[in-house]
Order: structure tokens, then sequence, then C-alpha cells
């Protein structure tokens, strides 16, 4: 009896994992030099970290195989067709490992992390992604040389998998050793997560001490993170009473007999006005295109125009690195919390949103998106939160003239809004309409002939797309009754990449908002720092709107500016600004402080400051109550 070659084919998987692993790992930290400060210390650090999620990972990899290993008999094990088998697993778990190396390669190259919730979509939303991923690569060559080096790797791993077979075992020794592999996997889900990569303040130092594997798969399981559980907090009790303090403006009252809610009567001011409201969230538009915020690329004409005859607010952050987290802050003025957007979780609807409030007053909204919408759940969510919802499937053929992998481009999509206006104006209806573009996005694909950059060469070309369409967009807009009632604001989701050495660079989260109605709205650059969850309260005071309001956002223009802060986030990192301060809360109950240059985003470490501490958690831990106590819904 051998006992040990029964199980060889577990150690050849392990042997595969573990040297593709560092393979990778090592590709990874080559391409990452710029961005290191290498040490000895720091690199060892890296593998030795690696190597325990490498290991973790093969824990979880080999739990079906042991399952075959101690329950298959000698003679179906020794099989000819069982070896056979083997072998086409064997081929097949190789090549899946050189295409990881290509996958994660290209997704580090284009978000500077290993997988995470964005592969998760990829994995999710197939259609879309794989005619993104085939519109932006040679898709065919690439497999096909991954063939080649495979069939060229194989015949040695054949020669491995062979000493595996011919030998006899008995049941109770192939139990013992299987139990022994089979408690990895389950004390690893117990005690092992991905916070334990978390081994320097350099982003890029923890994304390479990761499995990017392990990294998918925890993406999948975990889509919100337990705020009390992992970050720092206090007693919720104090930190609504910080949050409602920071949250009292002129006009307001608070309403709600529950001591934990933040549910308040919102009363400017003045007549209230009944404009239109064309909301444009613009794909992936950095402030760094605008010629305001000292581009000299020329690449946004349009939009340069616009920023001179609009409400120009040059000091806003967006609060995430997803359209997802975007459309959250902008529809339901809610803080970034730990794990996935609200809008692709589950138990999403009925927010006290932007979309409510105007639905009340008579609106009627629509969220024109020219993809299909079941994409990242935002169909659903808008549906369920005071919208109807408009998608590719809404377009007529005659409405399309050019499609990519995300949908129709910029100007078909603003044609539609534009049509859905004129419908709500024949109907005597205000109407407020949410345009999500998607043109400035890989693959970077457009009509050709309408700006100077051909089609699918760079974010440059798609920068100046998405701007064309814009001037278009106020072209056709000028010709329409209803223009000079309407107020058109023009906003990014996020910016167009926030990868730095820094976990959250302050710096890559700088994005542009413009409110433009030339006969309502005398224009007028706003230097005061805001987040994107104050875009609706600051427009609804500006319509001097009455409304009951659960938004944790502010009317930037009513408020006091030595209250003005803003909030940055990872999926696990959650970023609190305020002045020249950085407090970045991370899982472990970790809050790093950190002073900043607004000019170009260096940063310092500083010591711990109490009071910067509390007021984030009021606002971040506060805002975790009450959507967990469900005390922002209708």
């Amino acid at each position: 009896m051998q006992i040990k070659n029964r199980f060889n084919l577990i150690y050849i998987l392990w042997q595969v994992l573990i040297v593709f692993s560092m393979i990778t790992r090592t590709i990874l930290l080559v391409k990452s030099i710029p961005q290191l400060d290498l040490n000895f210390f720091q690199l060892l650090k890296i593998y030795a970290v690696g190597f325990f999620f490498d290991c973790v990972t093969f824990s979880y990899c080999a739990f079906p195989l042991t399952i075959i290993a101690v329950l298959l008999p000698d003679r179906m094990f020794n099989s000819v067709l069982f070896r056979w088998c083997s072998y086409i697993a064997g081929f097949a778990i190789t090549y899946l490992m050189l295409f990881n190396v290509v996958a994660e390669y290209t997704f580090f190259d284009e978000f500077a992390t290993r997988f995470n919730f964005i592969a998760v979509d990829y994995l999710i939303y197939t259609t879309e992604v794989v005619r993104n991923i085939r519109e932006s690569y040679p898709v065919n060559t690439i497999l096909a040389v991954l063939l080649l080096l495979n069939l060229g790797l194989f015949p040695s791993l054949r020669k491995h998998l062979s000493r595996s077979f011919s030998y006899s075992s008995k049941f109770g020794s192939r139990l013992k050793v299987g139990a022994v592999i089979l408690s990895l996997p389950v004390l690893s889900f117990a005690v092992v997560d991905l916070s334990l990569t978390q081994i320097s303040p350099n982003n890029y130092v923890n994304e390479l001490a990761a499995n990017g594997i392990y990294c998918l798969f925890s993406a999948f399981r975990n889509n919100e993170l337990d705020f009390n559980k992992f970050y720092v907090n206090k007693d919720e009790t104090a930190v609504i009473a910080q949050l409602k303090s920071m949250l009292q403006e002129k006009g307001s009252r608070f309403v709600d007999k529950n001591s934990l809610s933040v549910t308040r009567i919102i009363q400017p001011g003045g007549v209230e006005k009944r404009f239109n409201i064309i909301l444009v969230v613009e794909e992936s538009l950095s402030s760094e295109y605008l010629t305001g915020f000292g581009s000299t690329a020329g690449i946004t004409p349009n939009l340069d125009k616009l920023a001179e005859e609009s409400l120009f607010f040059s000091h806003l952050y967006a609060t995430g690195t997803r359209t997802v987290r975007g459309l959250e802050a902008l529809t339901i003025s809610m803080p970034p919390l730990p794990g996935t957007s609200v809008v692709k979780r589950p138990d999403n609807e009925n927010f006290v949103s932007w979309g409510s409030v105007m639905k009340e007053k008579g609106y009627d909204n629509k969220f024109i998106y020219a993809g299909h919408g079941y994409f990242d759940n935002m169909n659903y969510f808008y549906e369920h939160n005071g919208f109807k919802s408009i998608d590719r499937l809404n377009f007529s053929k005659e409405e399309v003239t050019f499609t990519n992998a995300w949908g129709v481009c910029d100007e078909d999509l603003f044609l539609k809004v534009i049509k859905e206006a004129d419908l709500s104006y024949r109907d005597k209806k205000p109407f407020f309409s949410v345009a999500m573009t998607t043109s400035n996005h890989r693959p970077f694909t457009y009509p050709e002939g309408k700006i100077d950059i051909p089609s699918h060469t760079g974010r440059d070309g798609g920068v100046k797309y998405a701007d064309y369409a814009i001037g278009r967009l106020m072209a056709e807009a000028k010709k329409k009754p209803w223009f000079h009632d309407t107020i058109f604001v023009i906003v990014a989701d996020h910016c167009a990449g926030s990868a730095r050495k820094l976990a959250l660079p302050v710096k890559n989260y700088e994005i542009p908002l413009l409110i433009y109605a030339p006969s309502l709205i005398k224009p007028k650059v706003i230097d005061r720092m805001m987040s994107q969850i104050d875009v609706a309260p600051t427009v609804l005071g500006l319509l001097n709107m009455k409304y009951t309001s659960a938004f944790v956002g502010k009317n930037i223009l009513a408020s006091d500016p030595w209250t003005d802060r803003a909030f940055i986030s990872t999926y696990q990192m959650l970023g609190y600004i305020k002045g020249d301060k950085l407090l970045v809360l991370g899982p472990q109950k970790k809050a790093d402080y950190f002073s900043f240059v607004r000019k170009d985003g260096a940063t310092s470490p500083i010591k711990p400051q109490e009071d910067l501490l509390l007021d984030a958690l009021g606002y971040i831990q506060g805002t975790n109550i009450i959507y967990k106590k469900r005390l922002n819904r209708l």
C-alpha cells in the first residue's frame, strides 16, 4: 500500500497553483516597481504573505479532488478511463492557470488591484463584458498562444500524473489523510480573510501579497462588510448625535421621534420653482481633462465653454471608483458603506431619494441608460426608487446609429433624452431625467468622423467624443420650448482611474460638476469642497423645494464653509476628508491619518486626531446605523 501515491494528484495541484501564483506575483511586482519603495524586508513580506494566501487558495481548490481521492475505489481510480480524465483535467487546469496570468495582468493594468467586485461583475454580466474584452484585446490570438504554451508544458505534467496510478490503498488510510486535507479549507474559512494582506501603507504592496483567485471568490462572498465587526466604531447614540449636529442647516428641522433618525423637513426661503432637470452622469470624467482644472490637452472644448456659463463646482470628490457608487451617492445622498454599492445589494427599494422627492412633486422621472440596465442592477434600483427605466431595449432601430459592448453611443443616448423630454412636455409634466453615458469607457469606440481622434485609439478619444456629444445635446436642447425652463446638471460617476501608492489617493477622486441653465442661473465658480452626496440637496436648494429628507448630504450653497467635507472609498477602505486632512478607515479596525496638499495630492502621515475621527464616524458609522435600521426609507 502506498497511500502517498493516491494523493499525488493533490500534491501536483499544489505545485501547479503555487508556481503559477508566484509567476503572476512576480510579473505584477515588476510592473509595479515604479510605485514601490522596495527593500529586502518588504519583498520578504510580499512573498511570505503571498505564499500563505496561495496555500489557502489551494486548500479550497483541493477540496473536490480530495473527496475523489478518498471515496474512489482502487479499481476505478487506477482505470484507464480515470487516468485519461486526470490528464484532461490537468491540461485544463494548466491552461486556466496560464489564462489567469494574462487575466490578472490585464485587470491589474487597468485597475491596479487583484480581482475584486469588478471582476465578479465581469463573470456575472457576460454579454457586455465578453464583447468589451473582444473589442479591447486580440482575444483569439492570446488564447491560441496560451494553447501552444500549454501543449509545450503538458508532457512534463503528464509524466508526474502517471505516477499516481497502479497502486492499492485502504479506505481507512485514505480517510485519515483526506480528513487532514479537508480540514484546511474549513480552518481557512474560519480564520483567514483579505485583511491579512494589509501589510503596508502602500496599496500596491498589499495587492501583491494577495492571491487573485482568492480575491475573486472573496468578492463573491462579501458584498458587504459588517461595520461594527471590522471598523473602528463608537456608541451609536453618540455617533448619531454627532451626525445630527453636522446636518443642521438653515431652514431644516428634525421630525422623526426615533432618536437614531435624521429625517428632517427642508424648508428654504422663497417661492418653490418647478424647473425641469436633466442630470447627465458622465462615465469616467476626471477633472484632469478639463481646462478649468489645468489641462492643456484641449479635448473638452464644449465642457470648457459650458463651465464658463454655469455654476461650476471646482472642488468635488467622487465617493468611489465604480459607476454604481456614484449613482448611489447622487440618487440617495448617502456616503459609501464598506462592500459593494447599495445599488447592487438586496433590499435596496424605497429609499428617500432624489427620485422620491421629485415624484412627490409631480415630476416625470426617468433613468435613461445607453446599455442594458440589468447590468449592475441599475434598472431594478431605479424602478424601485421613484423612476421609470429606459435602456437599450427601449431604443428603436431608427434611434441607434452606433453601438459597442456597453450600449449606444452618447449622441444616440442624448437624442433619446431629448425625445423623452418632449413626451413629458407634451403631457404638461415637469421632468427629471437621469442619463448615464458609456462612450468614455474601454474599448473607447464611437462613430468615426465626429472628432479628430480615430475611434478605438484610447482614453483621449473617449473623452473628446463624450465632450462632442455634450455639445450636440446642448445644441439640440436649445431648439426645444422647454429649454429655458430646464436645469442641466453634468457630473462624473467617478474618475478614469484611482491607482496610486496610497489606497485612497485624494487627487484621483476629483470630478467636475456643472449646473447649467443660462436663463435661470448666473455663472459662478464655487471652489468649496463637496461630495457627490451633496449634489441632490444643492440642486433641490436651487429650486427652493420644501421636502422631507433623510439625506446625509447637504446644500453646499446654504451651509457654512467650515462644515465642508467629502468622502472617498474603495470597497474596503473608507476615506473622510476635511480641510487638508484625510482619515482612512479600514478593516481590522484600522484608522490612518494624513495631511495632503490639494494641488498635487501629496500626503504625509500625521498623529491621530480624535475630532476628525468623531466627525468621520458621525457620517460613516451613522449612515451604517441608519441604513441597517431602514431609517432612510419611505
